[in-house]
């Protein structure tokens, strides 16, 4: 156990992919997790699953408001909230020359906004309770550049750097920390359901060539999830502001 017995922690885009497997782990560990999600049948399916730890709550993140109202509820769920994972996230597709203002604005209000505003929001509940919290936010690889059809999708994560290197400067006297996981190719249903609408075929994950994954093979979920439990965790204590790849 890493010290997260007891404590809550709010994960963003949870009810299923990387972020369901982010829960398992974390409640695994002794945390409650309140589950996220946009569609209600998904996120009530996950809390039945995940089993009494969790609590569960809906809301569009495009939607200004709902980063408030997702920390409330996990206040209102457990009494107190200790940790943000900032995981939800899009990764639409784009034709570099035909970008629109409705496209990009729809990308950063999701992609970039929203952890702003749900890192203000746990913020804000951290000092309340006059407790440390710990924010981790997830990031990519392609935030160094990415392909011509994720364009806006790396613009995107890039912003997320130079916000997670911003708060861990600011916050570190109230001992808030902020660190971010730039995390590569990974395997998800959704992830599965992109490719073959692409044209590969089912089982692509496990023919990957070597120049798109130098190992053999793409990440899964719970490997970022583990990683996710030690940055949320004292064990990485006093380490802020990193950005891990």
């Amino acid at each position: 156990m890493r010290g997260l017995a007891g404590k809550a922690i709010l994960v963003t885009g949870s009810s299923t992919g990387i972020g369901y497997a982010m829960a398992e782990r974390l409640i695994a560990e002794g945390a409650h997790v309140l589950i996220h999600g946009r569609d209600r049948g998904e996120v009530d399916a996950a809390v039945s699953r995940l089993g009494p730890l969790t609590a569960g709550a809906t809301g569009d993140l495009a939607e200004p408001e709902t980063a408030q109202a997702i920390v409330d509820a996990t206040v209102a769920a457990f009494g107190r909230i200790d940790g943000l994972v900032n995981n939800a996230g899009i990764y639409p597709r784009g034709i570099l020359g035909e970008t629109t203002a409705a496209f990009f604005d729809h990308m950063f209000a999701i992609n970039t906004r929203a952890p702003l505003l749900c890192a203000e929001a746990a913020i804000r509940a951290f000092r309340a309770l006059k407790s440390p919290g710990a924010i981790v936010t997830v990031g990519s690889i392609n935030a160094y550049c990415g392909l011509s059809n994720l364009t806006i999708y790396s613009m995107s994560k890039g912003a997320l750097m130079t916000m997670t290197r911003n708060l861990a400067n600011t916050l570190g006297p109230e001992r808030i920390r902020a660190n971010q996981l730039n995390v590569g190719w990974t395997w998800t249903a959704n992830e599965d359901a992109t490719q073959q609408r692409e044209g590969q075929p089912p089982g692509w994950q496990n023919h990957v060539p070597l120049r798109h994954a130098p190992t053999g093979r793409i990440m899964q979920p719970e490997e970022i999830a583990a990683h996710t439990a030690f940055w949320l965790s004292d064990d990485s204590a006093p380490v802020s502001g990193q950005i891990y790849e």
